[in-house]
């Protein structure tokens, strides 16, 4: 799963931990570090970098309560959604716990959420379970 700010993180890591819990599964948390195509893909990113790290300690140390083996990892890409859609492909996932915060929308017809979260939800080679946090007021 992707990993976006800690609020609405941390509520979906636990819900993907409890879930890889009962199955019996183990779960890897992605979170992905976006970098501008006007940059290499190695660039520094230190903000982010620093942003992502506790998060990441984060995930597995509430994967661990569940008793669950977890692999965090932190991804360079320049599209979130393509990283996390490939990244299934590539592990065979079998369900994408996505973390999101819905979008305060000026007009009823903008959609609900992010760019990332509408490819994951069109591209995804297995069912994608959306984590959403309420909107902020």
């Amino acid at each position: 799963m992707p990993v976006p700010d800690v609020d609405v993180a941390g509520h979906a890591v636990a819900l993907a931990s409890r879930l890889a819990a009962e199955n019996g599964t183990s779960l890897r948390v992605t979170g992905v570090i976006e970098v501008p195509v006007t940059f290499p893909l190695d660039a520094h990113m230190l903000a982010e970098e620093a942003r992502l790290k506790p998060l990441l300690a984060r995930a597995t140390a509430i994967g661990e309560r569940y008793g669950i083996r977890v692999e965090a990892e932190a991804l360079r890409a320049r599209h979130a959604g393509e990283a996390i859609v490939a990244r299934a492909k590539e592990f065979e996932s079998e369900l994408i716990v996505l973390a999101a915060r819905r979008r305060t929308r000026r007009r009823r017809t903008a959609p609900p959420f992010g760019s990332t979260v509408q490819f994951v939800l069109q591209h995804a080679p297995c069912p994608v379970l959306l984590a959403a946090a309420p909107e902020r007021r």
